[in-house]
Order: C-alpha cells, then structure tokens, then sequence
C-alpha cells in the first residue's frame, strides 16, 4: 500500500536519524544510513558514491569546520512512487557551532534536499541525495534588477 502512515513515520524517523548523527559527528552512522551503492551530491557539486565515500567525505568535515554544528530539517514532501520507494524533498540547513542559541540555519546555509528513500523490510535508507542551496531568485540582487527592468518594460 503506498503512502501508508508507517512508511511516513519511518521516513521521518530517517530524517531524524541522519540529523542526529550529523549532531554526533558521526560519520559511519550518517552513511549507514543510506543504501551501499548511494549517490550522494553536496552543495558544491562534490559527488560521493557509496557509504564508503559517503563515509570518508564527512569524516574531515566532522573533525574539522562541521564539529558541533546540528543538522535540521523543515517539514518533508514525501511522494510515494512504488511501494518501496519515496522521493522526498525537504528545505534543511546546517546551525554551525559559533551560532549559539541559533535555532534555524542562516540564509546562507539552506539548502532544498532531495532524496530518494527505498525500503528494505521495515528500514528505509537514502539510495540518493542531492544538496542545492535554496537562493529564492526574486531576493537576489541579480533577481530583483531583472524583476525592476521587466516591470519597466511594462510601464
């Protein structure tokens, strides 16, 4: 049955899972966390394939610029597109430890995720995730001149 209430819970539980070991710094929890052969992109187009690389690729982040900072996820779409398998797009960010008592990310550190949840018994994994940093375009600079030069035209 698609969409059951479970699966929903079981995904949240998996956004919760992979925020909480960020939150540890725990690489090798963060990775178990997606599929073996996982494709993983970072913000900066930096791609990751397997939990190995998954893995390795935060360990330096964990021990370095990401020690002490906490992962944290708006409310999730999730769409079920089979059975076992969830896409799931959620806006998320990254409170970094200098920004004490912060409770949301900076502007400059939110980013809309996507993944691709699958289902292997009762356990749901990342099979893939992209990062994209969520620049609305209309608060850009770039943005709101082209916005003012069409609306301009208009007049």
């Amino acid at each position: 049955m698609l969409n059951s209430k479970t699966d929903v819970a079981a995904i949240h539980e998996a956004l919760r899972q992979l925020a909480h070991a960020w939150g540890r710094a725990d690489s090798s929890g963060y990775a178990a966390l997606f599929t073996p052969d996982a494709e993983y992109v970072a913000f900066d187009g930096t791609r990751m394939s397997g939990t190995r690389a998954i893995d390795h690729g935060h360990r330096g982040l964990f021990d370095g610029i990401m020690r002490g900072s906490t992962m944290t996820f708006e409310t999730p779409s999730i769409r079920f597109v089979a059975d076992d398998v969830a896409i799931v797009v959620v806006r998320g960010g990254i409170i970094m430890r200098w920004q004490n008592g912060k409770t949301a990310p900076s502007a400059k550190r939110m980013s809309t995720l996507t993944f691709v949840f699958v289902r292997t018994g009762d356990t749901w994994r990342a099979a893939s995730f992209q990062n994209t940093r969520y620049r609305p375009w209309d608060k850009s600079l770039f943005g709101r001149m082209m916005s003012r030069s069409k609306a301009a035209q208009h007049d």
